[in-house]
């Protein structure tokens, strides 16, 4: 017990959530999207890539197929696809914007998604077109609700 009160106390202090089911973090400062993508936000641009919980039900991410660079995203719509050994699955666009860099590490080094999802697994970089966008989204609070609800659903 004392052990769980020190980790809630620990990830309150470092703005994380832990979701007691499964253990995934959601970092507090990211807006996060139904398909399970995240979104930072830094003025004009945004740095995407799948949460925590994504990547625990994919198991180990074996392959990641990015977009191009310069290639128009648009929110709701797929920008590529990442494969485990559990499944593959398609990785919708969080934000509407242009490509302005992809993370060229996921290509040789795929696993980074399940080590660091939201540090060196990032997955794009992106212009933002229309910040009115993040409305649609959910801050950390709502996204930790929408996960416990989702699994216990599906259990």
């Amino acid at each position: 017990m004392a052990l769980r009160v020190f980790a809630s106390t620990a990830a309150s202090r470092l703005g994380i959530s832990l979701l007691p089911r499964t253990f995934a973090t959601v970092v507090g400062d990211l807006m996060y999207s139904d398909s399970h993508e995240w979104v930072k936000v830094e003025g004009n641009s945004a740095t995407v890539g799948i949460t925590d919980h994504a990547q625990g039900h994919l198991g180990d991410v074996v392959y990641v197929e990015l977009p191009e660079e310069g290639a128009s995203v648009a929110q709701g719509y797929v920008f590529g696809a990442i494969e485990s050994v559990k499944a593959s699955s398609d990785i919708n666009s969080p934000i509407s914007g242009k490509v302005v860099e992809v993370n060229k590490e996921l290509e040789k080094s795929p696993a980074l998604i399940n080590g660091e999802p939201y540090g060196q697994g990032w997955m794009m970089k992106v212009e933002i077109t229309d910040s009115d966008e993040f409305e649609n989204l959910m801050d950390s609070e709502k996204y930790s609700k929408f996960c416990e609800e989702e699994d216990a659903a599906n259990h």
